[in-house]
Parts: C-alpha cells; sequence; structure tokens
C-alpha cells in the first residue's frame, strides 16, 4: 500500500510538473508574441515620426509655418525619434526656440489674455522668431540632410 501511494503522487506530481512546463512554454510563446508586437508599434512610431518631421522640416524651410511652431513640433519629433537628438549642436536650435518660447500663451490660455496681453504675447514672439529664424532654418536644413543620409547618419 506504501509503495502504491508512493507511486500514485509520484505520478501525480509528475503531471503536475508537466502541465506546469507547457504552461511556462505558453507563457514564454505569448511573451514573445507581445514583444514582436510592441517592437513593431515602435518602428511603426519611429517611421510616423520620421514622416512627420519630413513634412514639418518641408513646411519651414518654405516658411509655411510660424518659425515657433515649427521649431516646437521638430523638437518634440526629433526627441521622440531619439532623446540624443534634440542634443545635437545642429538641431540645438530648436530646443533654444522652444526654451525662450515656452512662456508664451497658446491655445485657451492664450484666448483668456487681454488684446493687450496677447498683442505684447506676438511681439515678444515676433522678436524671437526674428532673431532665431537663422538658426532655427539652418537646423532646419541640418535635419534635411540628416534625413536625404539615411537617418542612422545621427548616432
Amino acid at each position: 500500500m506504501n509503495t502504491t501511494i508512493t507511486l500514485i503522487l509520484l505520478g501525480l506530481g509528475l503531471v503536475i510538473v508537466i502541465a506546469l512546463t507547457a504552461y511556462a512554454f505558453t507563457l514564454r510563446r505569448e511573451v514573445k508574441r507581445r514583444d514582436r508586437y510592441r517592437q513593431e508599434e515602435d518602428r511603426r512610431a519611429q517611421d510616423n515620426s520620421l514622416e512627420n518631421l519630413d513634412w514639418v522640416i518641408g513646411a519651414l524651410l518654405q516658411e509655411q509655418v510660424e518659425i515657433t511652431e515649427g521649431a516646437w513640433r521638430c523638437k518634440v519629433l526629433l526627441e521622440i525619434i531619439d532623446p540624443s537628438l534634440a542634443e545635437q549642436e545642429r538641431f540645438r536650435a530648436f530646443a533654444e526656440m522652444y526654451n525662450r518660447t515656452q512662456h508664451l500663451k497658446t491655445h485657451s490660455a492664450r484666448k483668456q489674455l487681454t488684446p493687450r496681453e496677447r498683442m505684447q504675447e506676438d511681439k515678444q514672439r515676433l522678436e524671437i522668431e526674428n532673431e532665431m529664424r537663422p538658426s532655427v532654418l539652418a537646423a532646419a536644413a541640418a535635419v534635411k540632410e540628416w534625413r536625404q543620409e539615411g537617418s542612422n547618419a545621427a548616432h
């Protein structure tokens, strides 16, 4: 009887180990599937950011967008693509423009300003834009060149 109980417990233990192994294998496959999905999502986000950057740079160089808005968008897109890009000397004008204009109100906060306050902010923004225009456009040209070299040239 003692041997029978031992064999039953051994068989039961073996079944449990096999079931846990199968479950672990299933979990591992699911983790790999999710990793592949996440990597694909990251790649798509990267591609979208690069495409958006191309559009913003084109609009900026053709002066179809205000210098402030274009610089802000470029800074954010570069940071999404690779945070170290925004710190590179050739692209630093975007961050400088952002730092110098981030205190200005936008969207609903701007609508709450009085006309006089809005005019003062517009005057500040235009002064900064006039001063920063050459360096922001040079940074935009550098991004365009970087993109034509194949984006990986920045690393």
